[in-house]
């Protein structure tokens, strides 16, 4: 199953609340929104991907009940970026002071806000090109750090504002102590068959 996407008609753009009421309505498709208001449904992932993205996710939850420094996200979470797209990263990371200064209605809906780090990981079924371009619209609309995890390639593209992706091959750690103070990513695991 590939993702399909829908162009919406200007006449017929969904506002926030619309878009957040269809996805509440329809909790078992996957979907997210472009900045120009096309709507993308995402296929669910196999076993493998979704084994793989479980592991990663709990590394993060595990560091951050143990610093306390903001919150995670799983790719169930929709965040509503600078420019009007509404994203699903696998693995998403807010610092807490900038959580902290949402409202509770907007903790409570798709989060008015580019988180701080983002995960994205590749399934067989994923097109490298369109997660690359997801990555760099990211890093344009306020993520401080992104990893693109291709485990078919077996690389990691990590994202930077102001910086080239830097890419890496099967790399047995990640790790960004200016963003993700005291984290380290095992991948050694990651990339047995």
């Amino acid at each position: 199953m590939d993702t399909l996407t829908l162009q919406m008609p200007i006449s017929t753009q969904l506002s926030d609340d619309q878009f957040y009421d269809l996805c509440r309505a329809n909790p078992d498709l996957r979907i997210e929104r472009s900045a120009t208001g096309a709507l993308i449904f995402m296929p669910p992932t196999g076993g493998e991907t979704g084994n793989r993205n479980s592991e990663i996710n709990a590394d993060f939850v595990i560091w951050n009940r143990q610093t306390q420094l903001g919150k995670v996200f799983d790719s169930s979470t929709c965040f509503k970026l600078p420019n009007g797209a509404d994203r699903s990263p696998d693995v998403a990371w807010v610092a807490k002071e900038r959580w902290e200064d949402l409202i509770p209605e907007q903790r409570e809906k798709f989060p008015p806000l580019a988180p701080d780090f983002v995960l994205e990981l590749m399934s067989p079924t994923d097109s490298l090109e369109a997660a690359q371009a997801k990555m760099r619209e990211y890093i344009d609309n306020g993520v401080r750090l992104g990893w693109l995890i291709d485990r078919k390639q077996r690389q990691v593209e990590i994202y930077r504002p102001g910086y080239p992706p830097e890419i890496l091959q099967t790399p047995a750690a990640l790790s960004e102590e200016s963003v993700l103070p005291g984290f380290v990513l095992n991948l050694e695991w990651f990339w047995q068959e």
